[in-house]
């Protein structure tokens, strides 16, 4: 399993407006090959600040099934002019003890 993870800075005073994109848009990804689960939680800190957590089966589904699908377009629409800055998405994986 592999754990996507991007800190989404969202424009000032668009937060409301992100959440809502952000319910639709969780329909698409949840829908994907590959899609195991995903979080979404906002910063206590700071109100502008989420951390998004998706946890895939593979770095592949990821980065070519959900990237290079036509579902990636919608959710690019619903959600890309959110962020400023555009957001760093790095890939982990489990330690094993």
């Amino acid at each position: 399993m592999i754990l996507e993870v991007a800190v989404l800075d969202v424009k000032p005073g668009l937060t409301q407006e992100f959440e809502a994109a952000f319910a639709k848009a969780q329909k698409i990804i949840s829908s994907m090959s590959g899609y195991i689960s995903h979080q979404l939680q906002k910063c206590l800190e700071k109100e502008n600040r989420y951390i998004l957590l998706v946890n895939w089966g593979k770095l592949e589904d990821h980065t070519e099934g959900f990237r290079k699908s036509p579902e990636y377009q919608e959710w690019k629409a619903l959600l890309h002019h959110f962020y400023d800055p555009f957001p760093e998405v790095e890939h982990y994986t489990a330690v094993s003890p």
